[in-house]
């Protein structure tokens, strides 16, 4: 009986979650009430307090449960590879050919990038959004490193200003497939990666 329980509770959670995609993807965070994410979610409000205790806490579980997956596939011991910028891209072009076909993703990043104005009770949001942007950075300027150290890089460039250009591209690439989803697909994100990367003097 408890286990079901767990169960039914999360369930209601997950429903919570689609909801507040939809809601927000609809009418943008700032506009949209807890109530209209209940209503959409067919539960009532006291239901989504049991959850989240403000829309701040819904939305960052909401963006939470979208990039996690993303992270797993990222992790790598780019240290212990022959060619540690051929396995970061590789991991980077998995990522983005997951969010290309996935519909949640549009949802999820266009309400990020687009529909999303990070005060009053989601500021909280920014320091969680800088802490995975520092260890997204910090994969790539790991990945980076490691080629550097075994010849693979030109010796002028910086690990650590390359890493923030990557991941600038990535993060612009998104953030523009967001807004305009059909003028942006793999093809063209796994050209400009590659642009990059020779760019660093690797050959992809």
């Amino acid at each position: 009986m408890v286990r079901r329980t767990k169960e039914e509770a999360l369930a209601t959670r997950d429903r919570i979650l689609d909801a507040a995609e939809r809601v927000f993807h609809r009418k943008g965070v700032g506009r949209t009430s807890l109530a209209e994410v209940a209503t959409d979610a067919g539960v009532t409000r006291g239901a989504i307090y049991w959850h989240f205790a403000n829309k701040g806490e819904l939305f960052d579980a909401m963006m939470g449960r979208a990039i996690a997956p993303l992270e797993s596939i990222e992790q790598a011991d780019y240290d212990a590879a022959e060619r540690p910028l051929d396995e970061l891209r590789s991991r980077l072009l998995s990522i983005l050919a997951r969010i290309l076909d996935e519909p949640r993703y549009l949802r999820v990043f266009s309400i990020a990038w687009h529909k999303c104005e990070y005060v009053d009770e989601m500021v909280p949001t920014i320091d969680q959004c800088m802490e995975a942007g520092d260890r997204h950075l910090g994969r790539i300027e790991q990945a980076i490193r490691a080629a550097s150290a075994r010849g693979q890089l030109d010796p002028a460039i910086e690990p650590r200003r390359a890493a923030m250009g990557l991941m600038v591209l990535i993060d612009g690439l998104i953030a523009d497939w967001a807004m305009q989803p059909h003028t942006i697909g793999l093809d063209d994100a796994r050209m400009w990666i590659d642009c990059y990367l020779r760019g660093l003097g690797a050959t992809p």
